[in-house]
């Protein structure tokens, strides 16, 4: 199979209101630090995917607008997602695998600050027996750490402890939103408080990915994307068993996560509860496990709707462009409870 790699990540600070930048604003910054890093030009992009949502946005077509962001010449092959960027990186691997094309572009953004994100997520719900009930993502959530309490998987101190390992963490990322203590607080929906949930906050983030010696060529040390792949649950709610992630676990055993150990973990876990589900799923969970999870804080320090699974890519290909990681496991998700789950696996040279 041919090579892929990506070759560079850069994101925004993420901030909990950004109502004096634009979407165009907020992401220019992003895409002009990815390009400078592998010394490309916007002509040099044989492709360009991107993933955000209309319903963040408040309008048709949002994403027509943020393209701005990437200049309106040279024309370009351009695609989008209606779904978290990790997705629209999905589509670009895709399309260099193919041969099609030998550099690619991933950005996502989101604005969450506008609206009532709780609410906008609710139009991912069944339309006709769910979604006229209003249940909001925190409580449904709520409804699966509650579960994972029944089943004895875990308890509030160890969410709590969670909590404050990612805070801890994301004191050592510039551009987290949250760092340091968390704060008590009381239960926002029980069996959740403050801490057990993400930021509400607004971001953005862009990876290039190249083929073969080309991405060799842009970086010294590039993540080759080992194996990729994703799934999806069943819609109906009731008919899924909240305290495990079957997709997870296949994508994670497609993509290759299950041949030999990662060092690292970047797992999309928007709360602490769902941290749980899928450290069980990725055979992570291990007493005397070594892996670091979340070496970034994760969502719950940093969560842009449509934007926190493909920064999850990103954070775990800079470690290895860093050195500090050989073998890391990245990890998107979608949907309520862990519905739609996406798992890469990226390597550094062969040393």
């Amino acid at each position: 199979m041919r090579e892929v790699a990506i070759v560079a990540f850069g994101q925004s600070d993420h901030v909990r209101d950004s109502a004096e930048t634009s979407e165009v604003e907020m992401l220019m910054p992003v895409l002009h630090d990815v390009l400078e890093q592998t010394g490309l030009a916007a002509r040099d992009i044989d492709f360009t995917c991107s993933g955000s949502s209309d319903y963040l946005a408040g309008r048709a077509f949002s994403f027509t607008m943020a393209l701005d962001g990437v200049g309106a010449w040279p024309p370009i092959s351009e695609s989008h997602v209606e779904m978290d960027g990790a997705w629209a990186l999905y589509e670009a691997w895709v399309k260099l695998l193919t041969g099609e094309a030998e550099t690619a572009l991933v950005y996502a953004y989101g604005k969450s600050s506008p609206g009532d994100v709780r609410e906008v997520l609710t139009r991912q719900l069944d339309p006709y027996y769910v979604a006229p009930l209003w249940p909001d993502s925190v409580a449904l959530a709520a409804l699966q750490a509650q579960a994972l309490i029944d089943a004895g998987l875990t308890d509030e101190r160890a969410l709590a402890g969670i909590a404050a390992r990612s805070r801890t963490a994301a004191e050592s990322n510039p551009h987290a939103q949250l760092r340091g203590a968390v704060p008590a607080g009381e239960h926002l929906v029980a069996p959740l408080r403050t801490g057990d949930c993400p930021p509400i906050g607004d971001g953005a983030a862009a990876v290039v990915l190249a083929a073969g010696d080309t991405a060799r060529r842009l970086t010294d040390r590039p993540a080759w994307i080992r194996g990729l792949d994703h799934r999806i649950e069943a819609h109906a709610l009731g008919v899924r068993d909240l305290t495990d992630s079957p997709s997870t676990r296949l994508a994670a055993e497609r993509a290759g996560a299950f041949e030999r150990p990662v060092d690292t973990a970047e797992l999309h876990a928007p709360f602490t509860s769902q941290e749980v589900v899928l450290r069980r799923a990725l055979k992570l969970d291990a007493p005397d496990s070594t892996v670091r999870i979340n070496p970034s804080g994760g969502a719950l320090a940093t969560n842009p709707v449509m934007a926190a699974g493909l920064i999850r890519l990103g954070e775990a290909a800079a470690r290895i462009h860093r050195g500090e990681s050989d073998r890391a496991l990245a990890h998107a998700t979608s949907g309520p409870c862990l519905q739609q789950n996406l798992v890469a696996v990226l390597e550094g040279e062969t040393r």
